[in-house]
């Protein structure tokens, strides 16, 4: 092992640290076989995967903490190397803050998972490949945080996006599953492009591919950085979900298992955070552009996410684009971070950093519980349209509650942990506005409107889905037979719920999570002036709510305890005989919000207008598609399609073909590496 002197009571908790998160790599990888092997006893394998990965999660998340309390660094390299690479895994604030959040996340999917797929799945299909690869992605995602080497950092990677693919193509047997699980495999693929060259590059000045060995380089020239820095935007990105980048995420997201789904936007797509974050580290101080370019992709990304969800029919893929429009809220906090370090701005620099860290943990703690509650409704009424269900609240108060609790934590509410976070990123834009010079402050002070103007559309859209789905009347009778989830499930939502409210009420335990990890990024000592102050009055402020909530509820119950309490319909707006067809709908409700930015969508109206003086019927409706997967995904997957069928002779034959295929390659490449000499 690497680093200061085991002889270091701080150094040896760091060791230990280290050592339980391998470990929890090790018990996600045993969980996987076992459950693999275990084959048709799907029984077996669930118990052993669920158990397997609770295990692995409470090890890891044990030693996720001690390390960022340690706030040290820790490697660890095998003495066995690859052919051009090593084995070499380590530990740090930042990959130990990327672990804490995939620890909690695949932790609450995991306890999830096990009621989803017994009471949706089990005796339809079999379910050790999804819990055998479930536990291989939590693998492979901590290994991508824990790699020191290139070429393990790739194949981690590359091990994420594989696993995952085989989850989204679960329900294989379904043309459109199919079809997105492809859709995704091209885009993971295609992503993976950049980041070759961009480890070529850097190992390129050192002939290794080490991390400690790139920093030990020192910051390559002006030319490589930028190429470096845009190499890693591109490639990191498209796995993040930056606009336009993120076309394969409502295709791949939806289509998985729900409890997959929470997981993969809530923790698989921030490695792509990630590996931004890791790549700034090797480049040196970033010049103030890199920072001014971040930002614009946060607000293209956060108000174009959060227009197409308002969009949204079904459940899930609403979801999906809330991920594009928080991940371009993390990115509007990186760039502020970027800017501040180039300005020598410690303070921005921090709660640029710190906002976005903390956002990428709050981010996965209330959107793997709105995933949750979205498995949950649709396991409860077989369906994902928001138009179909209605009057849910009364079924499922579980799950209406804690469906509740993360719509108002994605709109940035208090006293959720969304505002929290969010909030950090406010006072960095305003300093950065007060303190810079005018040029650089005018792009500091642009993330303002645009993350107002973000929460005002996820409020509307969530006042939406919640509204449509929860209240109201049953639209359908799928809807009215509706069920509450079973008791994992629920535990599970109850639990994520609870961490949503707990961090919006002690924001501080939060920021001391974030505080080793955003001082590596910022280059900050200390923390800022004040900042201990502004969450201090935040949780006063949430403790003042909490209190007049329980107040009005306790003087609601004295007031109508004892009497008599009648049921009757809503106000009929002067029907004879309301229906729940009457109710608003998704579109009806959108509609307004929608109607200045309809140039955005790809748009296509069906119309059946009235006919003669006694109509029999007509019908209206209107489909605001994604021009990035409607104009370029599709029509590119479709002729990438298309040349893969007029190629498909070179796999069809018989073993002699194959052989000569093989001959013709041995001789391009003998013929190609003389040519080298």
């Amino acid at each position: 092992m690497q680093g200061s002197a085991l002889a270091d009571p701080l150094s040896r908790i760091l060791t230990v640290a280290l050592v339980l998160t391998l470990l929890s790599v090790a018990l996600f990888i045993i969980a996987g076989t076992l459950s693999a092997l275990l084959g048709r006893l799907d029984r077996a394998a669930l118990a052993v995967g669920t158990a397997g990965s609770l295990l692995a999660c409470a090890v890891g998340l044990a030693g996720s903490v001690m390390a960022l309390m340690d706030g040290g660094a820790e490697t660890v390299a095998s003495s066995w190397r690859l052919p051009i690479g090593a084995i070499s895994m380590g530990i740090d604030p930042l990959s130990a803050f990327f672990c804490l959040c995939i620890f909690l996340v695949c932790g609450l999917g995991a306890l999830f998972g096990a009621g989803y797929l017994r009471r949706g799945w089990l005796g339809r299909r079999r379910l050790a490949p999804a819990l055998a690869f479930f536990n291989v992605l939590a693998a492979s995602m901590v290994g991508v945080a824990l790699a020191r080497d290139g070429v393990l950092f790739l194949l981690a990677w590359e091990a994420m996006s594989l696993s995952s693919f085989f989850l989204v193509t679960f329900e294989g047997d379904r043309p459109e599953t199919r079809r997105a699980g492809l859709v995704y495999l091209i885009a993971s693929h295609l992503g993976l492009v950049p980041l070759i060259v961009l480890f070529v590059l850097l190992g390129g000045a050192t002939g290794s591919f080490d991390f400690a060995a790139i920093l030990a380089a020192g910051a390559p020239s002006a030319l490589v950085a930028t190429t470096c820095f845009l190499l890693a935007l591109a490639g990191f990105g498209l796995k993040a979900g930056f606009w336009p980048l993120h076309a394969w995420l409502p295709e791949a997201h939806p289509a998985a298992p729900s409890h997959v789904s929470a997981v993969m936007s809530g923790v698989m797509i921030k490695l792509g955070i990630y590996g931004l974050l890791r790549t700034l580290t090797f480049l040196g101080e970033p010049p103030e552009w890199w920072g001014f370019v971040v930002i614009v992709v946060g607000i293209v990304s956060g108000v174009g996410g959060v227009l197409h969800a308002l969009a949204q029919h079904d459940l899930k893929r609403l979801l999906a684009y809330h991920s594009v429009e928080n991940i371009g809220i993390i990115a509007l906090g990186v760039g502020l971070g970027i800017v501040g370090r180039a300005n020598g701005n410690t303070t921005l620099s921090f709660l640029g950093f710190g906002g976005a860290l903390l956002h990428v943990l709050n981010h996965g703690l209330f959107k793997g519980l709105l995933f949750q509650g979205a498995g949950s409704v649709a396991h409860a009424t077989g369906t994902r349209d928001i138009d179909s269900l209605g009057g849910l609240l009364r079924r499922m108060p579980v799950t209406g509650t804690t469906f509740l609790v993360g719509s108002a934590a994605i709109s940035g509410l208090p006293p959720f942990n969304g505002f929290v976070s969010e909030l950090l990123i406010y006072v960095g834009a305003f300093v950065g506005a007060v303190e810079l010079p005018a040029s650089s402050a005018l792009w500091t002070l642009a993330v303002v409107p645009a993350l107002a103007l973000i929460g005002g559309l996820a409020s509307a859209c969530f006042v939406k889905a919640f509204g449509v789905v929860f209240l109201g009347e049953p639209r359908t009778p799928a809807a009215a037979a509706a069920h509450e989830a079973g008791p994992s499930m629920r535990w599970a939502m109850l639990l994520g719920a609870g961490l949503c409210v707990l961090i919006g009420v002690v924001p501080l335990v939060a920021l001391r999570l974030v505080e080793a990890p955003a001082f590596a990024l910022s280059g900050a000592a200390a923390l800022p002036e004040g900042v201990v102050d502004v969450l201090s009055a935040v949780a006063g402020i949430a403790l003042a709510l909490g209190v007049l909530v329980a107040v009005l509820a306790g003087l609601r119950w004295a007031l109508l305890r004892g009497r008599d309490i009648r049921q009757a319909a809503t106000w009929g707006c002067g029907y004879e005989a309301p229906t729940a067809r009457m109710q608003y709908t998704a579109a009806s409700f959108a509609d307004p919000i929608l109607a200045p930015s309809e140039s955005i969508f790809d748009r296509h109206v069906h119309a059946e207008g009235l006919v003669g003086y006694f109509p029999v019927a007509a019908s209206h409706r209107r489909h605001l598609g994604d021009m990035a997967a409607d104009r370029v995904l599709a029509p590119g997957v479709d002729a990438l399609l298309s040349v893969f069928r007029r190629i498909d002779f070179l796999q069809q034959g018989g073993v002699p073909r194959y052989l000569v295929w093989v001959l013709l390659t041995v001789v391009v490449l003998l013929v190609w590496q003389l040519g080298a000499f």
